[in-house]
Order: structure tokens, then sequence, then C-alpha cells
């Protein structure tokens, strides 16, 4: 009990080993496949906001394209063009090459001025000027574009709210894409000394500037993962893209980020779908295989668990079955030796003087010795197999005459314990390589455990054929059977199927093993069908060397033996 009580504490503590081990895999796969996809996530996250940050530096590159020919405005004396344009009625000479190179940037068309004394958009009789190039000044016009005065207007609107407070001599404010307006402040008198109208060639800014720019910036889409639209949201109209391949269709492609342009071309704004580039399938296929890697890195691990703790459970139940072997098989040596002595004693002492009674004292030597010898020899056979000591001496044999040698020695034990032997065998059966002492114990185990475990039906059925160059031999009977659960056991050392009739039935859990290892051996196989309650059949098979008659298969075919007589009940125990 001791001993159980300890197998039954290490299984706990194995089953809990196991628990910990299989928690830990899987907390610690857990968190692997959560880093590696944030991983992901921040390098696809990092890659949008890089292509973010190239659409907001995208738009103050363009902003950029506007202010280029007034940079140095911002060092200008207002005083001075104002001064300057009441005594000649033009700017200074310095601000005129300022203007020139504004008519020279194809994003301008023309160039008008409004003092701001001067109303011309609501008053007709009042003046408005408009830039000449080649005379490198103002001069009048009579007709003013509609879209200029929309100009001077918001342009006018927009300052009169910030003089107040600004701090810079001009204001550039937009009317979406049609035309950029300059205000022109005289800070230490806070007031407008006029406004510049430039209107805008769209045709140039959108097909030269933007889509140019949006191409050689974002496309193709293939390399860098985005495609970027330019859009009017007011008309609904997509004006440009970077990629010509990818029409823009809400339904196809999702929107990732909108960037409108700082300040300016309030009507329009870049649509950016963010695509996989070719660091996000980088990514991608990393995230794949380190996965593939994590997954057979668990499965491997999961098996070694597994296998350790099948390998430790099938260690404890061998320890078991070795701790009941040995109290069994301590108690069947013990049994035949205490018979041996108990009869000796008796002869020895001359209490026995009866020739009867001399000659059953006798018997029970003899059968005692006899058994003991058999489970020595087992002990014997196990020993060698664990060893590797067992000698194999194969030779071509008909399986059929060594059958019936079997027979010849075994009928009249087989006919005692009261069981019907049917044998039968096919015609010219080939001839096998095998050891005819392997083969004789392993038919001796399967029909002493057939004698053993068939309780009410005794009959034991022996069938030799052959199919596919092999030849079978089959040991069927008609008894108790062996549940499915323990069929892939019993070939192993010391396993015992636990039911009542074993129980009862004296044996080691040693023959079957021992039958397989010679099997095995011999290169053959075994196989078992059974089923509770309707016996078993076990099967072994050889392969074929030539096919040659058999010299008793009429003996054994057409003459099988029958026998029927009565386990003798005086048994001494």
């Amino acid at each position: 009990m001791p001993f159980f009580n300890k197998m039954r504490k290490r299984n706990t503590v194995r089953w809990l080993f196991l628990s910990l081990g299989i928690t830990a895999v899987l907390a610690l796969t857990a968190m692997n496949i959560y880093s590696l996809y944030a991983l992901r996530e921040s390098t696809i996250e990092s890659a949008k906001d890089n292509k973010k940050s190239q659409l907001d530096e995208f738009t103050f590159q363009i902003r950029h394209q506007f202010g280029g020919p007034f940079r140095e405005l911002r060092k200008l004396d207002i005083e001075k063009l104002e001064n300057s344009w009441e005594v000649s009625g033009n700017f200074p000479n310095h601000f005129i090459e300022v203007l020139v190179k504004a008519s020279d940037d194809p994003l301008y068309d023309d160039i008008y001025y409004n003092p701001s004394d001067s109303d011309a958009c609501y008053d007709s009789g009042q003046p408005v000027y408009k830039f000449n190039k080649d005379l490198k000044m103002f001069t009048l016009v009579e007709e003013v574009p509609e879209l200029v005065c929309d100009g001077f207007g918001i342009s006018n609107s927009r300052i009169k709210a910030l003089i107040d407070e600004y701090r810079f001599n001009n204001k550039v404010t937009f009317d979406a894409h049609r035309s950029m307006n300059l205000a022109l402040i005289n800070l230490d008198s806070r007031s407008v000394i006029g406004h510049l109208n430039f209107t805008i060639n769209r045709d140039y800014l959108v097909d030269e500037l933007i889509s140019k720019q949006l191409k050689e910036q974002f496309g193709p889409t293939e390399e860098t993962g985005i495609v970027v639209w330019l859009r009017d949201w007011i008309q609904d109209e997509i004006l440009s893209g970077s990629d010509d391949a990818h029409i823009y269709n809400r339904d196809v492609y999702e929107i990732d980020m909108r960037q409108r342009f700082p300040e300016m071309l309030e009507n329009w704004v870049l649509h950016a779908s963010f695509l996989q580039s070719p660091t996000v399938a980088a990514t991608n296929a990393s995230l794949t295989r380190n996965l593939i890697v994590l997954g057979f890195a668990v499965i491997v691990l999961f098996g070694a668990l597994v296998f350790m703790f099948i390998n430790a459970q099938r260690e404890r139940e061998l320890a078991q079955r070795q701790a009941g072997f040995l109290a069994n098989i301590t108690h069947e040596l013990k049994t035949p030796l205490a018979v041996m002595q108990a009869a000796g004693e008796n002869i020895s002492d001359g209490r026995v003087t009866d020739g009867e009674r001399l000659k059953n004292y006798g018997d029970h030597i003899y059968n005692e010795s006899v058994r003991l010898r058999k489970m020595i020899e087992k002990l014997l056979d196990v020993a060698k197999v664990d060893s590797g000591q067992t000698v194999v001496e194969q030779a071509p044999h008909q399986l059929s005459a060594l059958v019936q040698e079997y027979l010849q020695s075994n009928r009249e034990y087989i006919r005692s314990k009261g069981f019907e032997l049917n044998v039968q065998s096919d015609e010219n059966l080939p001839l096998v390589m095998v050891d005819p002492d392997h083969l004789e114990t392993i038919l001796n185990n399967l029909v002493e455990n057939a004698i053993k475990y068939s309780s009410d039906n005794k009959q034991i059925d022996i069938r030799l054929s052959s199919a596919n160059d092999q030849v079978f031999i089959s040991v069927a009977d008609k008894g108790d059977g062996i549940a499915k659960k323990s069929q892939k056991l019993i070939f192993e050392k010391f396993y015992r199927v636990e039911n009542s009739l074993t129980a009862k039935t004296k044996g080691h859990g040693l023959g079957l093993a021992i039958v397989k290892n010679l099997i095995e051996l011999n290169g053959g196989t075994i196989s078992l069908k059974s089923a509770e309650g309707k016996g078993s059949t076990f099967t072994v098979s050889f392969p074929a060397m030539i096919k040659g008659e058999s010299p008793i298969e009429n003996q054994i075919s057409t003459d099988p033996v029958r026998e029927t007589a009565k386990i003798d009940s005086n048994q001494y125990v």
C-alpha cells in the first residue's frame, strides 16, 4: 500500500506539472503572438505616419510654389511703396522686379492692383490697375473680371478682421483655386495701402504642378503602397491622381486619410488610400514566417510535454504492473515450493507407506515442478528478450508440419482440460523461414491463453492459410473475449486485463509479450480480433518463401481433432 500511495502522489504531481507546463506554453505563445501583431501594427502605422508626413509636406510644397516671388516682401518698407504710388502712380523698381518674376511664372495669368481708396468693383468710376510686364508698370483697365472682384472682396474682408493685431506687412488670402490676393499693410498706421490680385492658371496648377508632383512623390502605387487623388469636393470631381492605373472609386478603395492645403485651395482636398506597400508586404511576410516558426515550436514543445507525460504515465503503469507481478510471482513460486516441500517431508519422514498415496505425492511433486519450470522458463525468456540475447535459428519449414508436431505433444493436455480442438489447413502452403522452437512457444502461449480464458464454451480453432505471399496461423476461442480498450495493451509486459475472470486465473502478463517478440524476431506480425463474450482470434503471419505441398495437410484438414474430455475436478491447490 505505501508503494501505491507514493505512485498516486507522484501521478498527481505529474498532472500538476503538465498543467503548469501547458499553461506556461499557452501564456508564452499568446504573448509572442501579441508581440508579433503589435510589432506588425507598429510597423504599418509607422509606414502610414511616414506617408501622412509626405502628404503634409506635399501641401506645403504646393504653397511654396505660390509664394516664390514674394519671399522678400516682408523686408520691404510698405510706407515707401505707398509714397511711391502716391507720387508716381507706380511702385519702386525693386518691387516691380518682384511683380515681373510673378508675371513670368506660368502659375499666374494676370496681376491686378486695387488701391485702398478705390472700389472699382462697386463703383465703375473708380480705377483698377493691371500690371503690364513689358512696360513694367500698372495701367488702368475699364473692365474688371468678376473673379478679380471676388478676390479683392475676400482679401478686404479678411484683413479688416486682423488689422489691429496683425504683425506682418502683408496678408495672403485665396479665393479657392481662382486667385491669390495680397494685402499690403502699413504697420505704423495700421492701414491697408491696397490689394494685389494674382489670377491663377487652373490648368497649369492641376496638370503641370500638382499632378506632376503627385506622380513623382507617390507613384507608382506598387512601389510606394499609396495612391493619392486631388478632389474638388464642391464639384465632386477628381482632378488628378498619383497613379493613372488606380481610378478613384469609394466602393473599391478605402480612404485612409484626407489632407487639406494650408490656408489655400480650400475647395480642394487630397484623398489617400494606403495599399500594401513593399514595407507592409515584407512585414506581413515576416509575421507569417514568425507565426509558422512559432506554431512549429509550440507543436514541438507540446509534443515533448505530452510525450514526456505519456512516457511517465507508461513508466508508472509499468512500475505498477511490475509491483503486481512481483507480488504475484512471489506467491506463484511459493505455492509449488510449499506443495513439494510438504509432500517431500511426508515421504522422507516415512509417514506415507501406502503405494497409492506415495504415487499421489509423487504426482504432486512432479506436477508442481513442471509448473515451477514453466514459470522459470517464462522469466528466462523475458530476461533474454530484455537483454537482447534471444537466439534465432531460422530455417525453411512447413508450418503445417510444425503445427502437427505441436499437436502430437499437447493433444492429451488440451483434451484433459475439456476442450474441443478443430484444426484446418489450406493446400500447398508455402515454406516460411522460422525457428521451430519459437513457433512451439508461440503456439503454446496462445493455446494456453485460450484455455485459461474460456469459461463456458470450450472450443479452440486453429487455422492455417496463405494469401499475398504471407502464411497465416490463427488461434481462435469462444471464451470471454477482450475489451476494446485493452486490446492495444495486452502485448505489453506485465499487463493483464482487469476483470473477475483474470482475478481468479493465474498469470503473470508475460505470455503475449513473449509471443509478440518471438514473432517479430522471425519477421512476422500478430493481430487480434476480439469482442467481449464472443471470444478472441489471434492471427500470426510470416512471409512466404516458395510454394510447396504440405506433408500433413490431409491429416489436418480432413481429420480435425475433436476432443471433448472434461476438466478433472480432483486438482490439488
